[in-house]
């Protein structure tokens, strides 16, 4: 007992080792080569303790997930502390199941199988976010890490996200493998070849990404098949304000004031504006909105120009019963909401597309069958409103069109999250991308930053395009390899003027989505049934 005591400390310090390192490249641009080595400290931390015999080491690795979490997260809390706190235990705590899958398998695997089953449960798990989940927070999936290293990971537009995600483990496991041989001495006892081999392919795994990339960095040129002048309005609109002190008719006439005076000295062919900027639009009665009528106006000086704007959405309905779990009392009916992108053109003609990868909790009601009776409950109980938003979006995406006919691609917010989905604009035809958002929720944070690398990610995955509008910023405009070309000030009025390029070709990731994740989920259920027959049959081999 006194000898495991001793290492506590140690232990308690290799954790938090990890769980800054791990923090790194989400709070300082440029870093995303620390993910590289970031789990060392908490691999060895998990080899002392198993030779210390130490008991219940969950409570160092959840610490460490938990830690992560926090530093990198925490600003969920300024839109909603309840949903900050449930995201930062609920991940953590699946990450601690991961890694206590792995030290189970250590008990009854050898060799090297625990440590691949460690891995591959874990880009499963990241892709199972990414696609499956009802509850999906993939926010600190470990490829997301190289975000702000975009010359590092060119290759995602092979590979995808969890390409990096494999990179990080690949890395992590070598460098670990390599100190664990020094320090039992056994380094000397294998052959000049042996070492050879070893020494070669920790500089592969380490360095061949980032050269691969470079190749491909440096020869990849912008396709170009055409171009669309797109003009960004940032209204900068406090989001705890917007809906209750100021006027829908005075965002309006802020929002094109901005845009006015550029336009006036060069016509735009696209005018792009924030997420959820109005919510005055019932979609069986478009033409009755006072925003789409004054901007359908606007646009009668601008013949040329259509214009993209978010929308807080509804479809009403006046039937007796409800037309789905989803949806609110409303007078003699029923509303059903919807987060929209909309397209309107000079000649009234009006696109809608409703975001479908929705955050839990302020748009998403999961699981609504058994959350919602719950939801309605507690509102009763506490006299409030419903405590869960309701939001409903469509099942499959759909593209935007230009006057001209040239399709685009709109992902409102959260879905600039989602590689894999993202390939489905692509796949459409969108000749390239637009993002609108209002994550102004979370203040002067590393949320918005973040936030703002997940559209270089999607960049290169889909080489595509890509026009950002944000409300209070980071406004900006995006190449095909990543590269930020302009950014916007951030929670300020502004406006962003750049042409971005129209690109019809088909990068591989698009072409046959997410291979690495696809194959991690095969070899983990592989690993996994191996296990429980080791466990379940001890006495077979």
């Amino acid at each position: 007992m006194k000898r495991k005591h001793t290492v506590y400390p140690a232990l308690w310090a290799l954790c938090a080792a990890s769980a800054v390192l791990l923090s790194v490249p989400w709070l300082v641009p440029h870093t995303g080569l620390v993910m590289l080595v970031a789990f060392v400290p908490l691999l060895t931390a998990d080899y002392i303790a198993s030779e210390a015999g130490v008991k219940r080491f969950w409570i160092w690795h959840y610490s460490t997930f938990v830690l992560w979490n926090a530093m990198t997260t925490f600003w969920v809390c300024n839109a909603t502390v309840g949903g900050g706190i449930f995201a930062v235990l609920a991940n953590a705590l699946q990450m601690s199941l991961v890694f206590g899958l792995f030290r189970l398998g250590k008990k009854h695997l050898g060799g090297i199988l625990p440590y691949l089953l460690l891995a591959s449960a874990w880009i499963a798990w990241e892709r199972w976010y990414f696609t499956g989940a009802e509850i999906s927070w993939p926010w600190l999936a470990l490829g997301n890490a190289f975000a702000t290293s975009v010359k590092d990971i060119q290759w995602y537009s092979v590979t995808g996200t969890l390409g990096g995600s494999l990179w990080v483990w690949s890395a992590n496991l070598a460098v670990f493998g390599t100190i664990v041989l020094l320090a039992r001495g056994r380094w000397s006892g294998i052959t000049n070849f042996a070492r050879a081999a070893l020494v070669s392919s920790l500089v592969l795994v380490l360095a061949g990404p980032p050269v691969c990339s470079a190749v491909m960095f440096n020869g990849y040129e912008e396709r170009s098949e055409g171009k669309v002048d797109v003009l960004v309005g940032q209204p900068n609109l406090d989001p705890y304000q917007k809906f209750s002190s100021m006027r829908q008719s005075d965002q309006n006439e802020l929002l094109l004031g901005l845009l006015e005076p550029s336009l006036k000295d060069k016509p735009a062919d696209l005018l792009l504006a924030p997420e959820t900027f109005t919510s005055d639009i019932v979609l069986g009665n478009i033409p009755g909105s006072p925003t789409w009528r004054r901007f359908h106006e606007f646009l009668q000086d601008y013949p040329r120009t259509d214009f993209l704007f978010g929308a807080a959405t509804n479809d009403l309905y006046f039937t007796r019963s409800a037309p789905g779990l989803l949806c609110y009392p409303y007078g003699d009916g029923w509303r059903v909401p919807h987060n929209s992108a909309m397209l309107l053109a000079p000649d009234g003609r009006t696109e809608v597309f409703h975001k479908s990868k929705l955050v839990v909790g302020t748009e998403l009601t999961p699981y609504p069958k058994v959350f919602v009776p719950l939801d309605k409950w507690l509102s009763g109980l506490m006299g409030v409103g419903a405590l869960m938003a309701r939001d409903v979006g469509q099942e499959e995406i759909s593209l935007l069109h230009l006057s001209d006919g040239t399709p685009l691609g709109c992902a409102v917010c959260y879905e600039s999250v989602y590689g894999e989905y993202c390939t489905g604009y692509v796949k459409k035809g969108a000749g390239f991308m637009c993002v609108i958002t209002n994550d102004s929720w979370w203040g002067n944070t590393p949320g918005y930053r973040q936030h703002l690398s997940y559209s270089c990610l999607r960049a290169i995955e889909l080489r595509r395009d890509i026009a950002r509008c944000g409300n209070s910023g980071i406004s900006c405009f995006i190449n095909q390899k990543g590269e930020i070309l302009q950014e916007g000030p951030w929670w300020e009025e502004a406006t962003l003027r750049g042409e971005v390029n129209l690109n019809s070709e088909e990068s591989f990731f698009v072409r046959h989505g997410d291979i690495t994740g696809r194959a991690s989920v095969l070899v983990f259920l592989l690993l996994l049934v191996f296990l429980l027959a080791r466990i379940l049959l001890p006495g077979r081999k």
